[in-house]
């Protein structure tokens, strides 16, 4: 996708679109080193092409500095692959420091140069929908996603809602990172999403293995990533420097340039997605060449379902999109991915596919 030159896009990037936070303009020495992701584990994928520039602050916003903090002070301003505009899939322009970690996003302001849109982290999360920044417009989403932006689900969710899973054959969470982690052991030191990542269970989990430049931790649910976000924060093995940030997105609509992305992770999210095939096309496209897609989600019906009560039951699942094996496996190969492979456990599916 073509970028804009440097030079059009920072002038584009002017400071009335920031957060506004003085430490945007604060003296840093690291706001001037080009964004890298720190990991230890080379990628197998060329890192995504980054473009900076450090702007001198104007002298209003330093009254106080003398000539040295002066020219010593700047903001960077990048353009990015990391994050895209969902409206046009434009890369977007940051503003702040360096890094995928949440003080660094918060800290950060987004623009896109080709439609004039503007995001940031005004509260625990970046808000990457299309509708960010409306403030009497509030778009109503299916009973399945509506569900889990209410405060009591978000709450419960990994305090016994998760752990009912294994009643219909979910192995649990330790078990089933595990199998995860063996179908992306080539996007290792890549970027990994987890869409639909709820309260981050997976998410943290993937950020804490340490094998990856950066987790982003996205989701709908505004509550659902504040949950994620106290979790982090309460947990002793986070600190600033982990590579994991929280975004809202819809999955239909992700906020990332095409063939951007390494990984791509959905636990136990497919049924609930309004249109699971819109959903998958969009991780084909954001996915690299030889990137790995790897989901979760309930059958219909189980492999020991009795033939005379399917029909009723579909009946009373009809809200949610329980999908068959085979009409997994043809949703995804007609989505453009391929090499695909399942693993069922009763009503339990883990199923992967990857890019060509």
């Amino acid at each position: 996708m073509a970028m804009a030159s440097l030079t059009t896009s920072s002038a584009l990037l002017n400071k009335s679109f920031l957060p506004n936070r003085s430490s945007l303009s604060s003296s840093s020495t690291s706001h001037s080193r080009l964004y890298r992701f720190s990991s230890s584990v080379r990628s197998r994928f060329p890192s995504a092409s980054i473009r900076a520039v450090a702007l001198e602050p104007e002298l209003n916003e330093t009254p106080n500095s003398d000539k040295k903090d002066t020219e010593t002070q700047s903001v960077k301003v990048e353009e990015t692959q990391v994050f895209a505009c969902p409206v046009c899939y434009e890369p977007l322009m940051r503003k702040g420091p360096s890094g995928i970690n949440l003080q660094a996003i918060y800290r950060s302001g987004f623009k896109c140069g080709q439609c004039n849109k503007t995001y940031s982290s005004k509260d625990e999360y970046l808000d990457l929908t299309v509708t960010a920044g409306f403030d009497s417009f509030n778009e109503v989403k299916p009973i399945t996603t509506e569900l889990f932006r209410s405060p009591l689900v978000s709450f419960l969710y990994e305090r016994g809602w998760r752990q009912n899973f294994a009643r219909s054959g979910f192995p649990g969470p330790d078990e089933e990172f595990r199998m995860a982690e063996e179908y992306f052991k080539e996007a290792e030191g890549g970027v990994l999403v987890d869409v639909s990542c709820g309260s981050g269970l997976f998410s943290r989990k993937f950020a804490k293995s340490g094998k990856y430049s950066g987790v982003i931790a996205l989701d709908y649910s505004e509550n659902m990533l504040r949950q994620c976000n106290d979790f982090i924060k309460k947990d002793a093995t986070f600190d600033s420097s982990t590579n994991i940030a929280v975004v809202r997105a819809d999955v239909s609509r992700l906020p990332f340039p095409s063939a951007s992305v390494d990984a791509v992770h959905a636990g136990a999210a497919l049924h609930c997605w309004p249109s699971p095939t819109n959903a998958i096309a969009e991780i084909c496209r954001v996915l690299r060449s030889g990137g790995v897609f790897v989901g979760t989600t309930f059958l219909r019906y189980s492999p020991s379902t009795p033939w005379i009560i399917r029909p009723f039951q579909s009946r009373i699942l009809q809200n949610y999109n329980y999908l068959m094996q085979d009409e997994i496996k043809d949703v995804c190969t007609t989505c453009g991915l391929t090499d695909y492979e399942d693993i069922v456990q009763d009503s339990f599916i883990m199923f992967t596919a990857r890019k060509p």
